[in-house]
């Protein structure tokens, strides 16, 4: 986590200071005594705020919560997608989550903060004020996307109204403690796959783990490898994507480079040499060997970025891609 810390006092400052140190923050107050504690000096609370909302993933406010609160007012949009905010006094004795207690990680950061200042983390959430299961923590802390906003708030309700939520994975995680292995209406589902799932109302977290082996000509533009792309992931969730692997052939490929600035995915290549000593049956083809001196790119290549294939080579517009998911526990 990124994060960036402003104060408006000395002695804010110097508690800043401490709190940029050990959370490894830039830090910013005002320019007269700015060079006392090796900080930046900034020119405008506004500005700073812009900058700081685009740029890092947690902003440490040193001063009145009120500060904050009307600082970042302008630019919240919700839970999210926006950053962490913590407030926290310039005696550090209450440290308060502002925005993103959850999925920011907010109210983590605060108890971090407040253990560096031992002061009181303010945490207010209702599923922690309660020691329930949230699954946004739940999710975050494992890299998972959640893909229902709606559902995700159903299930904390019915949490917080002590209704039974259930709990199925396709990876075995064991069932959280708060939901339940048995039948119930509402549930969760971690798993990379669409659909409708196990329970009557179910809200699929999906890990990032997916791996796309891809395939293509020279030349091939980037929206016939996004249609190709599309019809191999038709069962699996799009945000599970993590990675696209490729033989090094490929690696300026500007269609499969723009694909993966699109969906901001890294892009790992793999030479012919290793790509022919990943493990596995794979679906051969002599006109590819001749051309890369391996028998499949695709496959391979999601099997070398460490995925087990779960879509077999597709082949459209002169785009092979194959899906692979890895190892989740």
């Amino acid at each position: 986590m990124t994060a960036a810390i402003i104060a408006f006092t000395r002695r804010g400052a110097v508690l800043g200071r401490t709190l940029a140190d050990a959370l490894e923050a830039t830090l910013h107050v005002p320019a007269r005594f700015a060079p006392e504690v090796g900080a930046e000096a900034y020119d405008s609370l506004e500005g700073w705020t812009a900058k700081a909302w685009t740029e890092a993933d947690a902003l440490i406010f040193v001063g009145a919560a009120g500060i904050a609160v009307r600082a970042i007012a302008p630019h919240i949009k919700d839970k999210f997608t926006d950053p962490a905010v913590v407030s926290v006094d310039e005696a550090g004795r209450f440290v308060i989550p502002l925005l993103s207690g959850h999925v920011g990680g907010a109210n983590e950061l605060a108890i971090k903060v407040a253990a560096l200042t031992s002061g009181q983390a303010a945490v207010s959430t209702a599923t922690d004020v309660n020691g329930l299961f949230a699954v946004d923590v739940w999710a975050r802390e494992r890299d998972m996307v959640i893909t229902d906003r709606v559902l995700a708030k159903e299930i904390s309700a019915a949490l917080l109204e002590g209704k039974p939520v259930g709990f199925v994975s396709d990876f075995g995680h064991p069932c959280p403690e708060g939901l339940t292995g048995d039948h119930a209406e509402l549930g969760v589902w971690v798993t990379y796959r669409k659909g409708k799932g196990p329970f009557s109302r179910t809200l699929r977290l999906a890990p990032k783990g997916l791996v796309l082996g891809i395939g293509c000509r020279r030349g091939t533009p980037m929206e016939t490898i996004q249609a190709a792309a599309d019809e191999a992931m038709s069962g699996y969730e799009a945000q599970a994507m993590a990675q696209v692997a490729t033989i090094d052939l490929k690696e300026n490929e500007p269609g499969l480079l723009a694909f993966c600035a699109a969906h901001n995915l890294p892009l790992s290549v793999f030479s012919a040499v290793e790509l022919e000593q990943a493990e596995g049956t794979f679906t051969p083809s002599a006109f590819v060997a001749h051309i890369t001196g391996v028998d499949n790119v695709c496959e391979r290549a999601a099997v070398c970025a460490g995925g087990t294939i779960l879509v077999p080579k597709q082949a459209k517009n002169g785009v092979t891609v194959a899906v692979a998911g890895r190892k989740i526990l």
